[in-house]
């Protein structure tokens, strides 16, 4: 089941003590709005199993936690990281709002690393940064460093990646199939690899410096 329902006493186990962000949904039976609400709760449980922990708190059969985060009205949702509320949202919000609650406190997944964490590993030259755009895509704008390895191309320049030694970090324009499927490739070679989150776009709306051939 992907929505655990909590009560006071197992609260502390199942949220505070928890390795992984958690969002807590406030309900109650008679409650119509929690009742819209909660299958798109559930479809987001579903959808970030692994990354996101959702439990259901009834507020008449718990009123001490309702108490504890003041729910004066529901349905309530809060996200508690690290056994701290981190934010929260009141009234029935939509499927991309609730991501939207979420998705800043979520772990990365480990194929994917933050644009804000790539000039580090460029600076001590730790990766291989590869753009998997098309050349002239590439020539226009790119991570500086960056070589231009377009599926197509992938074949031909595996040796020169596996060379290289280093892990790969593979982007197009926003993380989509395309890098998707050269991330792929290079896993079937045994190449390690990870991919750029938010590819080009990420890099660009964190400020990051781009390299231009033209």
């Amino acid at each position: 089941m992907p929505v655990q329902a909590v009560t006071t006493a197992t609260f502390k186990r199942e949220v505070l003590d928890s390795e992984i962000p958690v969002l807590v949904d406030l309900w109650a039976e008679w409650c119509a709005p929690c009742k819209q609400l909660s299958p798109r709760v559930e479809e987001v449980a579903r959808e970030l199993e692994g990354r996101l922990k959702v439990v259901k708190v009834n507020v008449d059969q718990n009123p001490e936690l309702a108490q504890a985060f003041r729910a004066q009205s529901i349905p309530m949702l809060v996200v508690i990281v690290g056994g701290r509320p981190a934010k929260s949202s009141q009234g029935v919000i939509s499927k991309r709002e609730i991501l939207d609650l979420v998705e800043p406190f979520l772990p990365g997944a480990e194929d994917e690393v933050q644009a804000k964490e790539l000039p580090a590993l460029l600076k001590m030259q730790r990766v291989t940064v590869v753009d998997v755009r098309d050349p002239a895509v590439f020539a226009r704008a790119h991570i500086p460093g960056a070589v231009n390895v377009p599926f197509d191309q992938l074949d031909a320049k595996l040796p020169e990646l596996a060379a290289r030694r280093k892990p790969v970090v593979v982007y197009d324009r926003a993380g989509g199939d395309d890098a998707k499927a050269v991330f792929d490739a290079l896993a079937q070679q045994g190449l390690p690899a990870v991919m750029l989150k938010g590819g080009m776009v990420g890099w660009e709306s964190e400020g990051f410096d781009v390299q231009r051939d033209n």
